[in-house]
């Protein structure tokens, strides 16, 4: 009888995610559930047949939050279906849901995805089988502070509500496809450009990059000019550009070094062929033919990254070394999370670093733990600094390298990539609408504060104002632009100098380390007061910030709360888009 039940009971997890993370939670939710012989699928909630969601029972919703506020790109659609106005109040009155949110309390608007959804679902009357949860990577120990003891909460109502419900503890691992050698051929069609992209991407040839800042200057900051042939692609200012990058040749070589010193019976040439392996869970685009182990080292595995809490565990499991297997476990654990963080997060040690640390969970590898070890490579989003006009698609990409008490220096994966690409480089990219949403009125006033890379959204804005058949001197474009030194990464100069000689834009710039005192965007702020003053409360100026998340954001926020001495004027602005944030950590 128990098993008759169990046969019959379905687990739906959903999530949305803009960079992955949510996806392996859900990834790591599913596979749990599968230990409880539970049915069902984990996937995209935009991937998700929503009109079926009247006839489920139990679903687990993961939700992070991007931009300002906003749900990920693959929640899009499934979030605007819930929010129609013709749905009955009680349409998911069968329901039963558990909901967690991925957010970063240093945003304005923390878990606001998560926070919406699972007020929408219980105003269409589904259940709550325990609390919303909210996972901070704010918090000492990151996001699974809460999300740890949150999963073992929702097992423990699950079988309190399901008293049949026993967790098979000698199940084997639930992997997620069948992978074996292969003697087919991989498709004439397939190149690397081709990897992995749902949209249709447009192609893409580097005209230009160059450095911009000093060579004496520790940060390398790029501008790239895309040229593009289709007639079709065009943009508006704050929009961005998605890149798929792929490892570097030193990258991949370093992998298949680690792998052939232990002779595990693959290599780059191996070739593989995937079937699913589970009904409902189908292949992801990079697995749907044929390829070798070097082709989806170069283009498809993330080597740089940091590997999550579940790669630990797959590292474990055919590890014969006692020790390396007990510390690995450990690892998974809520109790090893202190010494996981302070061993792989800090330092941000790479998945290819911890190969090499744990030589025989490495030497125990099969092919089919190696496919699930390996995160699959995101696309990266950029501001574009230019706008259709120009001709030209510009980039202004600040190259990520950095020390930890590692030897080695921490690279960037994407920016890296970016870095390298030669004059003549193809690279393919889709479009997409950012976070920031410009006034389309060209008489408002506009205030934009964008140190660093920041500015790059703001560009593209005042150069579409430029190019506008008359130039309204009543809206005025004040910008805010801040780096260290004048002489070394002041990169906006030129373009700066353009606007204000054509009465465009006026620029204030802080160069922060060519003084004594530190001097930031924040105090141009408040010495120039009045004027700002003036344009929000008398002329309904917009202001929109872009920068790094770390201080700046909030920095800004309280000199324009100071100088309009009236926190609550620019909380409504806030709701009304008047106060724009897009910010990066």
């Amino acid at each position: 009888m128990v098993n008759s039940f169990l046969t019959k009971m379905r687990l739906l997890v959903l999530y949305g995610s803009q960079t992955g993370t949510a996806q392996d939670v859900a990834e790591k939710i599913w596979r749990q559930s599968k230990s409880y012989s539970f049915t069902g699928p984990f996937m995209s909630m935009d991937d998700y047949a929503i009109e079926n969601l009247i006839q489920e029972q139990l679903v687990i919703f993961v939700a992070s939050t991007t931009g300002q506020g906003e749900e990920p790109d693959n929640m899009k659609h499934f979030w605007k279906f819930l929010l129609r106005k013709s749905l009955p109040a009680n349409s998911l009155q069968t329901l039963k849901f558990a909901c967690v949110g991925l957010g970063d309390s240093s945003y304005s608007k923390y878990n606001f995805a998560a926070k919406k959804l699972n007020k929408r679902l219980l105003q269409l009357s589904a259940s709550p089988i325990i609390p919303l949860g909210l996972c901070d990577d704010q918090h000492d120990h990151g996001m699974a502070a809460t999300l740890l003891p949150w999963i073992q909460d929702l097992w423990s109502q699950l079988k309190q509500i399901y008293p049949h419900l026993k967790e098979n503890s000698s199940s084997e691992f639930c992997y997620k496809w069948n992978v074996w050698k292969t003697t087919n051929s991989i498709p004439s069609s397939l190149t690397h450009l081709k990897w992995p992209l749902k949209e249709n991407p447009y192609s893409f040839e580097v005209m230009e990059n160059v450095r911009t800042t000093s060579k004496d200057h520790f940060q390398d900051v790029r501008l790239i000019k895309l040229k593009y042939s289709s007639k079709n692609l065009t943009w508006n200012p704050g929009d961005i550009i998605q890149v798929r990058p792929c490892n570097s040749d030193e990258k991949v070589n370093e992998l298949f070094d680690i792998l052939d010193e232990h002779n595990l019976g693959f290599d780059r040439n191996t070739l593989v062929e995937f079937k699913e392996n589970h009904e409902d869970l189908p292949l992801p685009l990079p697995y749907q033919h044929p390829v070798t182990l070097g082709l989806l080292a170069k283009y498809v595995w993330d080597l740089s990254c940091v590997p999550r809490q579940s790669a630990f565990g797959l590292l474990a499991l055919n590890c014969k070394d006692e020790l390396e297997k007990e510390k690995l476990e450990e690892f998974t654990t809520s109790e090893g999370l202190e010494e996981l963080i302070a061993y792989a997060n800090r330092p941000r040690r790479s998945i290819l670093e911890i190969l090499y640390d744990f030589r025989h969970a490495t030497a125990a590898l099969t092919l089919p733990i190696l496919f699930e070890l390996f995160q699959i490579i995101q696309p990266r989003s950029f501001s574009i600094a230019s706008v259709p006009e120009a001709g030209t698609l510009d980039l202004l990409v600040a190259v990520v390298e950095y020390k930890t008490k590692l030897s080695t220096p921490r690279r960037g994966l994407c920016s890296n990539w970016l870095k390298h690409l030669a004059i003549g480089d193809e690279i393919l990219g889709t479009i997409k609408q950012g976070t920031l949403v410009f006034p389309k009125d060209p008489s408002t006033p506009m205030i934009m504060v964008g140190p660093g890379t920041g500015i790059a959204p703001f560009l593209s804005f005042i150069a579409m104002r430029e190019n506008s058949a008359q130039i309204n001197t009543d809206a005025k474009s004040i910008v805010f632009f801040g780096c260290r030194n004048k002489e070394k990464d002041y990169f906006c100069r030129e373009y700066f100098e353009r606007f204000e000689a054509k009465g465009v834009a006026k620029c204030f710039t802080a160069f922060s380390r060519d003084q004594e005192n530190k001097v930031y965007v924040q105090h141009l702020i408040k010495d120039n007061s009045s004027l700002l003053k003036d344009l929000i409360l008398n002329k309904t100026a917009v202001v929109m910030v872009a920068g790094s998340s770390n201080n700046m954001p909030k920095s800004v926020k309280e000199a324009f709360t100071e100088l309009l001495d009236d926190e609550l004027y620019i909380e409504k602005m806030i709701k009304t888009n008047r106060y724009q944030e897009e910010t990066w950590s």
